[in-house]
């Protein structure tokens, strides 16, 4: 259910709950009036939980293009922890859900690609090896090197650099520039949906920083 529907299924509750308080408290409806305010009870706080819980810790997206391919497939449904960037930023080699700079209305797009650089990294595409800091990247998650060069090319401070793991098919940052880190809504974490594809997005953590030793992220 998205934001307006649940807000809007809350306003119909809770507009039935105020009803309830205005019907006569007559003895024969004494019995129902009572389940019908404890059902509703229970239904608005459950609905004021999950809005607290999409708006600042946890919320599902849909997969609705290739540009992820093939670590996103279309019609994925995915899991996006939106708590952990308010005390972090984007780190190397994590999937991050933003609001695309290029748009007209950004905070009603979503985008999905994975985070290549951060600030004041130097990223260059050459022959179809990404070399992030004059070194060669190890990608085994991309589906094909890209063909296109791009760079070199410094991210500036307050951005990160993203890239699709599609990267002939992906509309990024080699287009339309690095991502402001105000955009960043929140890191993909898990797969739920297929049952058959789902796991964690991060089966294979490196052991140390990706920030001290660049060449050495894959996931």
């Amino acid at each position: 259910m998205k934001d307006n529907k649940l807000i809007l299924t809350l306003y119909i509750l809770t507009l039935l709950r105020l009803v309830l308080c205005f019907i006569p408290r007559h003895p024969k409806w004494a019995y129902w009036r009572n389940i019908g305010q404890e059902y509703l009870d229970s239904f608005i706080m459950a609905g004021l939980v999950a809005i607290l819980i999409i708006t600042f810790v946890v919320r599902s997206f849909y997969i609705p293009s290739e540009s992820m391919v093939p670590t996103l497939l279309v019609n994925d449904y995915i899991l996006v922890n939106k708590f952990v960037y308010h005390f972090s930023t984007p780190s190397r080699g994590e999937i991050v859900v933003f609001h695309p700079p290029h748009v007209d209305n950004p905070e009603a797009v979503d985008f999905i690609k994975r985070c290549i650089a951060v600030e004041n990294d130097v990223v260059e595409i050459n022959n179809g090896v990404l070399y992030l800091n004059g070194l060669a990247m190890r990608e085994p998650f991309i589906k094909e090197p890209p063909v296109n060069n791009f760079g070199p090319y410094r991210v500036p401070p307050g951005h990160v650099f993203m890239l699709g793991d599609n990267r002939n098919n992906s509309d990024d940052s080699r287009f339309w520039g690095p991502l402001p880190l105000k955009n960043v809504v929140g890191k993909a974490e898990f797969i739920f949906w297929p049952f058959r594809r789902s796991g964690s997005l991060y089966p294979s953590e490196p052991d140390h920083p990706a920030e001290e030793t660049a060449h050495a992220y894959s996931i």
